[in-house]
């Protein structure tokens, strides 16, 4: 099986290196939201072939860019509405019929958008081989720029990481507070999952009072803390307010960079949960998680002042993370069905809202005497469903009243 990964890259040019850069990424963003006008103006209806037939030429004299560079712009640009037409198809329209109080779903197309998508960050595509290599034995890397090709130096250190049997891809330059990375895309070859060979089946249960409750086939039920996380993200609220109240210039700056440190502290944290799962039980495991899509927390029940904390958890993010990390070592991530995890009895499989006490946490089941908390009651029902998964047995919920 393959597996793509981005790898960051730090680089390290000098000052008339840093020029070409910044000049290079300049043209190429102006190439691709002139680009992305002549598209919206002719309807979106242009194909890569018509694209490339009427501007090649206009976008390397216009913008001075290489061969190559000119082909990555009608490619990005086209890739940025492909993007945008899936988000839109995923989020129709909703109106309500004055008359009847109906409600409607209109699906979306391009045709919605009322201005052309703007490429406001310099950046740029960098095709392998085409427009970046290795050079001086991997010790520099190359970089292709409007003015010249370059070498500059690099941070090796997550290359260095990488199996041997890895290919690289294209790469995207970006530049965030003076400093330069390059995003390198990676494609390799991993072992592939077998059903018959699974060593460990790990039920997750994912919620707010505990960011992940786990179960595993020896019975083993581990807890990773959210109140720590939410006493956190309660100081960073406060501090956005404080900033908010302000209203200043300095204040707007500050505002941008908690958000962001917020984003990279939260990105952090998922991908230590992940690492250590996948570190654990090792490869042939089967992670086991519910499918939350379309799944919302109650907020209506939490304190107003608190449902930012209870509702913006990115717990799809940490999903990919385990993903991926699974996937590198032989090991595969599932998602089924969150309906009742936490209502169901583990021993009989009977269903019973009233079995769970909310208020408590706790899950009790009189008849059997079943009583456990009720993020780990969740955690072994979906490992549960993960058993059945390799059994190839079919899940029906039937609820009690």
């Amino acid at each position: 099986m393959l597996q793509t990964l981005t790898v960051k890259v730090r680089l390290y040019p000098d000052m008339k290196q840093k020029m070409f850069l910044d000049q290079t990424m300049e043209q190429y963003r102006a190439a691709c939201t002139w680009l992305s006008q002549c598209y919206f103006d002719n309807n979106f209806t242009d194909s890569q072939r018509n694209l490339h037939d009427k501007y090649y030429k206009v976008l390397r004299i216009k913008f001075m860019l290489k061969s190559q560079m000119a082909e990555s712009v009608i490619k990005t640009v086209l890739a940025r509405y492909k993007t945008v037409a899936t988000q839109l198809r995923q989020k129709p329209y909703r109106y309500q019929d004055c008359n009847t109080k109906k409600w409607y779903s209109v699906s979306r197309t391009l045709t919605w958008l009322q201005k052309p998508i703007m490429f406001k960050r310099p950046q740029i595509d960098l095709v392998a081989t085409r427009d970046w290599s290795f050079a001086n034995q991997r010790k520099q890397l190359s970089l292709n720029t409007i003015k010249s090709r370059i070498k500059l130096n690099f941070d090796d250190s997550q290359l260095t990481k990488l199996s041997s049997n890895i290919k690289l891809g294209t790469a995207k330059l970006v530049k965030l507070k003076e400093c330069y990375f390059l995003h390198i895309s990676t494609t390799e070859t991993v072992p592939d999952f077998v059903n018959n060979h699974v060593k460990h089946v790990v039920g997750i249960d994912r919620g707010l009072r505990f960011l992940i409750t786990s179960y595993d086939e020896q019975g083993k039920t581990r807890f990773v803390s959210g109140k720590q996380v939410l006493r956190k993200r309660r100081k960073f609220k406060k501090l956005r307010q404080q900033l908010q109240s302000k209203n200043t210039k300095s204040a707007k700056r500050r505002l941008k960079q908690i958000g962001q440190r917020e984003n990279r502290w939260m990105t952090d944290i998922n991908h230590r949960i992940s690492k250590t799962l996948v570190e654990q039980y090792g490869n042939q495991t089967l992670f086991v998680m519910e499918d939350l899509t379309g799944v919302r927390f109650a907020t209506e029940k939490v304190v107003k002042t608190r449902r930012y904390e209870a509702v913006s958890w990115s717990f799809y993010q940490l999903e990919q993370f385990l993903n991926y990390k699974a996937n590198r070592i032989g090991s595969k991530l599932i998602n089924v069905d969150a309906h009742y995890t936490s209502q169901r009895d583990p021993k009989t499989g009977e269903i019973n809202k009233n079995f769970r006490n909310h208020d408590k946490h706790e899950f009790y089941n009189p008849v059997t005497g079943t009583r456990s908390n009720d993020d780990r009651i969740g955690a072994m029902n979906i490992y549960e469903l993960g058993k059945r998964y390799l059994d190839n047995e079919p899940v029906t919920f039937v609820e009690t009243v």
